[in-house]
């Protein structure tokens, strides 16, 4: 599934509860963000070359280390 935020338009503005829901996400996003952009200053997604599962437990493992990292 994927979320999406509301749009307006001209002749319909958002209410206060549709930019409630696009700030919650706009802020999950940025944190997926964040995410991949401390991936990609690892590099270690450029040298990956093993099979789909395997990258999911890495992907799993770095993340776990950066959360820690995040929360020291």
């Amino acid at each position: 599934m994927v979320i999406t935020g509301y749009r307006s338009t001209k002749k319909r503005k958002l209410t206060s509860g549709q930019k409630t829901a696009n700030k919650v996400i706009s802020a999950a996003r940025a944190l997926v963000e964040h995410g991949f952009a401390h991936l990609k200053t690892w590099r270690v997604l450029t040298k990956l070359r093993t099979d789909p599962a395997r990258a999911t437990n890495l992907l799993r493992a770095l993340l776990v280390l950066t959360n820690l990292e995040v929360n020291r």
